[in-house]
């Protein structure tokens, strides 16, 4: 029953976190901008956490170090990527979305052998080729990279994961000692919240919630509410069951953002499309250490 326990875990995880790129699609068709959209993000996920660190009697860090630490992973994990992503979301459907964000492994794998940190490996190199090839479909035998092709936007996409791969880099080698997971998004909250602000203002990116709340406001409040629940049940099931059980949930998040695509916003793709799935899915598989997980 532990054993069902997790895979019913991971499976709500991947489509939660999947939803959230369908979301992304709703909020961003009205045309709001993306730091408006980010500042709403980061300030309710400071609020959130902490109200949770209150509860724990927890005090944040605020050393110079991590102060640093925050605002390193305030920019490489949500304020560079969430900005190309809620850009390219405005052009790009919800599937190829989600193929693009299963490249993360794929970058993180990149970044961790260019600072030797992982030993070349064959077999997780020709998943990182089978990556490259499924983004190569997505883009098509006449991919257009003009500022207004798929091509263009795709490769905006792909800014996001590398950044998510040289943050999973960051975490694992510049964590401060006696730092958990929420206690490093709670500052990074806060620290972002304060870059973020008057960025937004000045670009006249604000978004006004005041007004009478329509689909999209409300779409905003849980897109920002997920964001800290999935990293929250994503350490807890690491915590659960190990790392390499737990980056299984990839696999669920580009499936669910795919489908519930389709299911929700009517998408359709073409035969290169769901080929550039394939692909992606194997990739990933070959990509994945081989350590074997525990279930607890």
């Amino acid at each position: 029953m532990t054993r069902y326990l997790s895979l019913t875990c991971l499976l709500l995880l991947g489509t939660v976190w999947g939803s959230t790129i369908v979301i992304t699609k709703h909020v961003v068709s009205t045309g709001h901008q993306a730091l408006g959209l980010i500042f709403w993000q980061l300030l309710l996920g400071a609020v959130l956490l902490s109200f949770v660190a209150r509860l724990k009697r927890a005090p944040l860090p605020m050393s110079w170090l991590h102060i640093r630490f925050y605002t390193v992973v305030a920019l490489i994990g949500t304020l560079v990527p969430n900005t190309f992503t809620y850009i390219a979301a405005a052009h790009l459907p919800a599937g190829l979305l989600s193929i693009g964000i299963a490249t993360v492994p794929m970058f993180a794998l990149i970044v961790a052998l260019v600072i030797k940190s992982e030993r070349f490996n064959g077999i997780r190199m020709l998943g990182i080729g089978l990556g490259a090839i499924a983004i190569m479909l997505v883009l098509g035998p006449k991919a257009d990279f003009t500022h207004q092709g798929v091509g263009f936007f795709m490769l905006l996409a792909l800014v996001a994961p590398f950044f998510y791969g040289v943050e999973g880099s960051y975490l694992a080698h510049n964590t401060p000692p006696k730092i958990d997971a929420l206690t490093t998004l709670q500052g990074a909250s806060i620290i972002g919240l304060i870059i973020c602000t008057p960025i937004t203002l000045a670009t006249g990116s604000w978004v006004d919630l005041t007004q009478t709340w329509t689909s999209v406001e409300w779409a905003i409040l849980v897109n920002s509410l997920l964001h800290v629940i999935t990293y929250t049940g994503y350490i807890w099931l690491v915590g659960r069951t190990g790392a390499v059980f737990a980056s299984q949930v990839a696999y669920i998040v580009t499936l669910s953002g795919v489908f519930l695509g389709i299911i929700i916003l009517g998408e359709r793709h073409g035969p290169l499309i769901w080929l550039a799935l394939g692909f992606m899915l194997t990739g990933l598989a070959l990509v994945q250490p081989k350590n074997n997980a525990v279930i607890h």
